[in-house]
């Protein structure tokens, strides 16, 4: 598949800090990607270099592909971010108004239907809003720019859970409809597992992990039971995390597990359980910090 955006060796540090360290990554057409990331990884930093906001201290950013200029916004690209500032007095419709005329793929009709379905008034002021709803317009704009680029930071934050389930159920039927690359970048791995077919697990301004998330599902798994039994068939594994508790021990270990491994462990009296993936993405990062 073609590839829609590059990052190559990106860099950007303030002061001494390192916000973002050497990070490549690619982004192919009409797939939905999840950029994972506790507060404070680097991710928004990330999300403006690669959509023109800042310049990175070294690297390259390759938009469709064409190599992003300083100070260049890139084409066919849309970009909601986390916080926005509006104009003083400016009301819903003032705002998806403003959005249209810097998306040439923009869809007036699905605008209107989506303000109905997130019971956005559009006559309200948008500094009128409580936060979810602000974060709500900006889905809108996302959704109805129909760009074959499209950047979400953190779209649920403030939304209760229905609300954001009806958010991803509505992204994924537009989706299916109207294919694109759309990244979402988010810590709530469990909520966007259903959503995202590939996810880059972010620390430290570096990517820790690309990786299906199908892949992570059949490869993460919980491996509990005797101390002894259970450090000799973790050895020579990725174990992400362990705990003891006396003489039973519980090891988080990634990686392929064929039939005779398994009944291995049954042989030694081990149990074999799945891992939830927002615990897997914690355990991961821990990981990450440990071996930084």
């Amino acid at each position: 598949m073609n590839s829609v955006l590059e990052v190559k060796q990106l860099s950007k540090a303030y002061g001494r800090t390192d916000a973002v360290s050497s990070l490549s990554l690619d982004l192919s057409e009409q797939t939905i990607y999840g950029l994972l990331g506790r507060n404070g990884a680097g991710k928004t930093t990330l999300l403006n270099m690669v959509t023109g906001g800042i310049f990175p201290d070294g690297g390259e950013v390759v938009v469709h592909g064409r190599t992003l200029r300083k100070g260049e916004v890139p084409p066919n690209t849309c970009y909601v971010r986390e916080k926005n500032f509006y104009p003083n007095g400016a009301r819903v419709r003032d705002v998806l108004h403003m959005a249209s005329a810097f998306h040439p793929n923009w869809d007036k009709e699905l605008a209107g239907r989506l303000l109905g379905t997130f019971k956005l008034n559009p006559g309200q002021k948008m500094r009128q809003l409580s936060r979810g709803m602000e974060a709500m317009v900006g889905n809108v704009i996302g959704l109805a720019s129909r760009a074959p680029l499209t950047i979400f930071d953190e779209p649920v934050l403030g939304l209760d859970v229905l609300m954001r389930e009806k958010f991803y159920r509505t992204l994924l039927e537009d989706y299916a409809e109207h294919p694109r690359t759309v990244l979402l970048s988010t810590h709530l791995i469990d909520e966007i597992a259903t959503v995202v077919e590939q996810v880059f697990i972010m620390e430290n301004g570096s990517i820790l992990m690309r990786e299906d998330v199908e892949h992570i599902r059949e490869r993460a798994h919980t491996v509990s039971g005797s101390g002894a039994a259970l450090q000799a068939f973790v050895e020579g594994r990725r174990v992400i995390h362990s705990e003891s508790y006396g003489h039973v021990g519980v090891a988080i270990v990634y990686g392929e597990l064929a039939e005779n491994e398994r009944r291995e462990a049954e042989s030694r009296g081990l149990a074999i359980d799945g891992v939830p993936l927002q615990k897997f993405f914690a355990y991961l990062i821990e990981e990450g910090q440990a071996d930084a």
